[in-house]
């Protein structure tokens, strides 16, 4: 683990008599790596562990080749996305990330200038006076992610950046997550979608309850996941249209209407994603707004994983 940006040893974390993370041991090596798992399965807890959020119940935590807990040297080289939302409302994108950067130490000057580069890399400095309520969930989503990268750390720690995203912004997003890694960062991305974090890193956490059930080279499972149908719901402003060209497809065992979207089922979820993508850049099916992985299959999936 000498070479590792974060080793975490016997880590357990304990809310009550609720075990959110049991007896970890992992490494994570500089580059991306995927931190995969339904919803759950402790990826929160883990990456909350992490940032020196949440102090262990037991076990240790070490970031940058330090312990993490009650050390702001460390916490200054992080930057993280959480799962969820924490915005003050009626401030604007610009606002935010300024005022966190003074937070941070940097100057106002400063920090103005470099807030607003923090929202030109995600594509949000045409928005940057809008105020964060008015934003939609992908462009929060995005500005989450400015805030992680704005003070230019050595370490990212996103919490799946990619929910609510539409394919546009997702591929947009995956290629800036790629370019940080060019640029000498390391990334724990989280996610419950194999297929995200395969297009970025072959380098996985697998978790389930809790637990790491494996970590290395993703496609040693995604031949097991393929043998499951995965079901995906989409958000679109023309669902019929979208409908017809996705009924054609080979890939495509599946598809029921809705009013405002679509649910899709694939036996071939990389194909599905890729096609997806490339419709929603063309624009001929209207806007999709919106794409998830419904959650209770891949629970099955990786229930059936546990018994391999």
């Amino acid at each position: 683990m000498s070479d590792a940006v974060i080793s975490v040893t016997t880590l357990s974390k304990w809310y009550g008599q609720v075990i959110g993370l049991n007896d970890v041991t992992a490494a994570v090596s500089p580059g991306i790596t995927g931190l995969l798992g339904p919803n759950g399965a402790g990826k929160s807890t883990f990456l909350k562990l992490v940032t020196g959020q949440l102090r262990p119940s037991k076990g240790q935590v070490h970031v940058l080749g330090q312990p993490i807990w009650r050390n702001p040297a460390i916490y200054r080289r992080i930057g993280y996305c959480p799962d969820h939302d924490t915005f003050y409302e009626r401030m604007t994108g610009l606002e935010w990330i300024t005022a966190l950067l003074r937070l941070t130490g940097f100057t106002d000057d400063e920090a103005v200038k470099t807030a607003r580069r923090a929202l030109d890399t995600v594509s949000l400095l045409d928005v940057a006076d809008m105020k964060i309520g008015a934003y939609s969930k992908g462009m929060r989503q995005r500005v989450k992610l400015a805030q992680a990268v704005a003070h230019d750390p050595d370490l990212l720690v996103l919490d799946e950046p990619f929910t609510g995203m539409d394919p546009v912004g997702r591929r947009r997003t995956m290629a800036l997550v790629k370019s940080l890694v060019r640029a000498g960062k390391s990334i724990i991305i989280s996610s419950h979608i194999l297929y995200e974090i395969e297009l970025m890193t072959s380098t996985i956490l697998l978790m389930h309850n809790g637990r790491i059930l494996a970590e290395g080279n993703v496609h040693q499972i995604r031949d097991l996941l393929n043998e499951h149908p995965h079901r995906v719901q989409i958000t679109a402003s023309d669902p019929r249209q979208l409908a017809r060209q996705l009924l054609d497809s080979p890939y495509v065992i599946g598809l029921s209407l809705q009013e405002d979207g679509l649910t899709v089922q694939t036996n071939r979820p990389d194909e599905f994603y890729t096609r997806l993508t490339a419709l929603a850049a063309d624009g001929a099916v209207g806007a999709i707004d919106e794409v998830l992985s419904l959650d209770d299959n891949l629970k099955s999936v990786f229930s059936y994983l546990v018994t391999q």
